[in-house]
């Protein structure tokens, strides 16, 4: 799901089970210079039709400390390598976008979802060409020849964030979908019964099947279930186009009322015609969330380098054009998600899409498949991607000591009562779409690709197109940040005063 590592990510934490053992040694956690230089069986360098990864890789043999980086021969061929890129974009950022595109309107959601994809691909070019010329095909490495210890701990930082609300979002859905499933087979379960209260669900799902999950060293074939959770998004997407000619419109007026975001004002004297018409451009108070959600739907950074690293014959070009078709593959789907969730539902569709569907069917089996699909996703996943986030949190605490089952235990447990906490007391998964979307997401999509590419491109002056450009993408990049923060932070204020307002009914 949203944004577990993807295989050739997970590879370097021996969650595939078919790495190739010559690469096994030097991975994205050891330092480039403790990896000895690979060549070909035969002693000549590599050829590439990339004059700049020509550079990069042959220049280490020739003894040049500019790049330090070894070149070891990938496997992972350009269909793989595309359907393992999908596998780090897609998740459940995908739940949320109907929720945007009610929010902004058909035609202002398609103009954002064209512009981060381009943003995207644009900060996977600036990553490449940062690779090539900084000689490192870490993330965290390349922040740390950049701007030292800050520029790794920055890198590091935001691959923690941003795994920490994937697993945030995953959990969420939990909480969302399994009460649902479980009525669906206790015909007469009651709403106030223990076993339908989503937060003692997530409690029991971490405590007996995560957390020993999560406590393995060796994760073995759970890695599949990134190919798993495309799957099931993809029997999603299809579910939600179907559904969309079964649903009639309009919607039963229990439900809207049911559904509808107090913060967004109901429209007055509306017919029904009015309600079934889509709207193009839509400005409310839940508009802000639109980029945040959109960015965290699309962030995939992190496994680009590994991915680089993996492919077969590799260049700078190559990996683009793998970059290409996979956001071109993921816009599609996003696309069309986003706008068949929102002709169902129109406004009073909710920031998680598949808990939409239970205000209409009491019992849908084609709907409980794909809940149960979901849910086994989302749940293996948890544990995948707490497996790097537990690795940075050891670095950090004990780099040079050797394996410990107590402080295994204590950084395992410890996270994931963090992210049960965030879980239970967040409001929606809107909130951890719109707060990580705007901080980690934008960090790795907007500031820390442009800032590296200007640090470390040596070749290009800061006169350059390529440099001017990369400067404004930064600017940009901190604009988007800052701006997305301050509006959710106060949205966050207006709704808590609401809450608290005697005139609110509560």
């Amino acid at each position: 799901m949203n944004k577990a590592p993807g295989k050739t990510e997970m590879s370097r934490f021996n969650i595939a089970p078919e790495m190739d053992s010559s690469s096994s040694s030097c991975n994205e956690y050891t330092s480039y210079q403790d990896c000895p230089a690979k060549v070909p069986h035969n002693g000549l360098p590599y050829t590439d039709v990339d004059t700049e990864s020509q550079n990069f890789l042959s220049d280490h043999h020739l003894g040049k400390k500019k790049y330090e980086a070894e070149y070891s021969p990938g496997s992972a061929s350009f269909g793989m390598s595309v359907f393992n890129l999908g596998n780090a974009i897609m998740g459940s950022g995908i739940l949320g976008l109907s929720y945007a595109m009610a929010n902004t309107g058909i035609a202002l959601f398609v103009i954002l979802l064209v512009s981060v994809a381009i943003f995207s691909l644009y900060s996977v070019h600036l990553l490449l060409k940062t690779a090539n010329e900084g000689g490192s095909l870490v993330y965290e490495q390349l922040g740390y020849k950049a701007f030292g210890i800050p520029g790794k701990l920055a890198a590091s930082c935001s691959i923690t964030m941003q795994n920490f609300g994937a697993m945030a979002s995953y959990l969420y859905i939990v909480k969302y979908e399994l009460p649902i499933v479980i009525k669906a087979f206790l015909d007469n379960a009651d709403n106030n019964v223990w076993y339908t209260n989503g937060d003692y669900l997530v409690l029991i799902v971490t405590v007996s099947i995560i957390l020993p999950l999560s406590l393995l060293k060796n994760l073995g074939y759970l890695g599949y279930t990134s190919g798993f959770s495309l799957l099931c998004m993809v029997f999603f997407l299809i579910v939600v186009i179907y559904k969309k000619f079964q649903i009639p419109c309009p919607l039963p007026e229990d439900f809207i009322n049911m559904t509808m975001n107090n913060s967004v004002p109901p429209q007055q004297n509306t017919t029904d015609e009015d309600c079934c018409k889509p709207e193009y451009f839509v400005f409310n108070s839940q508009t802000v969330y639109a980029v945040p959600i959109l960015t965290f739907a699309f962030v995939c950074h992190p496994a680009i380098l590994p991915m680089y690293e993996e492919l077969k014959d590799r260049s700078r070009v190559k990996m683009q054009n793998v970059a290409n078709v996979s956001f071109l593959g993921m816009f599609v789907m996003y696309l069309l998600a986003a706008l068949f969730g929102y002709l169902t539902f129109n406004e009073a569709v909710e920031p998680e899409l598949l808990h939409t569907y239970s205000k209409v069917y009491s019992f849908d089996v084609v709907l409980l498949i794909v809940r149960l699909a979901v849910l086994t996703a989302v749940t293996l996943t948890v544990p995948v991607v707490l497996f790097p986030i537990r690795t940075s949190v050891n670095q950090l605490l004990g780099a040079s000591k050797e394996f410990s089952w107590p402080r295994h235990i204590c950084i395992t447990v410890a996270l994931l009562v963090c992210v049960n906490i965030l879980v239970i007391f967040a409001p929606t998964i809107r909130d951890i779409f719109g707060f990580i979307g705007a901080s980690a997401a934008a960090m790795l999509i907007f500031i820390l690709p442009s800032a590296f590419y200007i640090k470390l491109v040596k070749k290009e002056s800061m006169k350059s197109m390529q440099k001017i450009g990369a400067l404004l993408f930064l600017i940009f990049g901190f604009i988007v940040m800052i701006s997305s923060m301050t509006l959710i932070i106060l949205d966050w204020i207006h709704n808590a005063r609401a809450s608290e307002s005697p005139t609110n009914g509560h």
